[in-house]
């Protein structure tokens, strides 16, 4: 015969819980109705009211604080730099080209501007000349730019030069593109089926003419040498 002891103590459980709650709520009765039957005297006086924080530093009357002195804003630049940018732009310019040939060369109303795929020569201050196709140009104010790309051993090499970097000495044209591209940037050809390679044998060809130029053999004015426009030379507008 089966043992009637477990199914016993789950009843036993839920009566303890029972009894408990019943006591639990005879407490909170007890509790609510002495709180509503004691008289007023015994409860506690309510807390004093704060006054408002605001209504003191308005209150003229209230002489003991003292006001805090404030001064006006200062006066805005806008009116005297209505454009801090182009204005910080203009005096870098001014400074890392002052004659302006730079500017010239690079402006879009130049006829003589170099487009892409130009063949280009960069010579430094410090450093070997760097020849190469123009595969894009980044106009940005003193942050003007050009990437040449060459090949080196056998190896594709590209540069970016910028053009008002005080490193650099003068930018030359060294041959026309034979057909102007209708892109702005000429990066497909870094394959090897558009790449041009080596521009060495341009760039010989190209200072054999200037060497020539200079010497008098060819009877063609030296633009160095002329005084009327001697910045659009050093800039280095090359042939064609």
């Amino acid at each position: 015969m089966a043992s009637t002891a477990p199914s016993l103590r789950p009843l036993s459980s839920w009566k303890g819980l029972l009894r408990q709650s019943r006591q639990q709520r005879t407490c909170i009765r007890c509790l609510s109705t002495a709180l509503a039957t004691a008289p007023a005297q015994s409860l506690p006086p309510p807390p004093p009211r704060l006054r408002s924080p605001f209504r003191i530093l308005n209150d003229t009357s209230h002489t003991s604080l003292k006001r805090i002195k404030t001064y006006p804003p200062p006066p805005s630049l806008r009116n005297k730099f209505p454009h801090p940018v182009d204005d910080w732009q203009a005096y870098h310019m001014k400074e890392l080209d002052p004659r302006g040939s730079r500017t010239r060369l690079f402006d879009r109303y130049n006829p003589d501007v170099p487009h892409v795929g130009d063949i280009l020569l960069v010579t430094f201050k410090t450093g070997d000349p760097f020849a190469g196709v123009c595969l894009s140009i980044k106009r940005r104010g003193v942050d003007t730019g050009i990437l040449l790309r060459s090949r080196l051993t056998l190896v594709g090499v590209e540069m970016w030069v910028k053009v008002y970097s005080p490193n650099v000495k003068a930018v030359e044209v060294v041959k026309r593109a034979e057909k102007r591209a209708r892109r702005g940037k000429l990066y497909y050809m870094r394959k090897p089926k558009h790449d041009k390679g080596s521009v060495e044998r341009e760039v010989e060809e190209y200072l054999k003419r200037r060497r020539l130029i200079r010497s008098g053999e060819l009877g063609v004015k030296d633009p160095l040498k002329s005084a009327k426009n001697p910045s659009a030379a050093r800039s280095g507008v090359g042939a064609r």
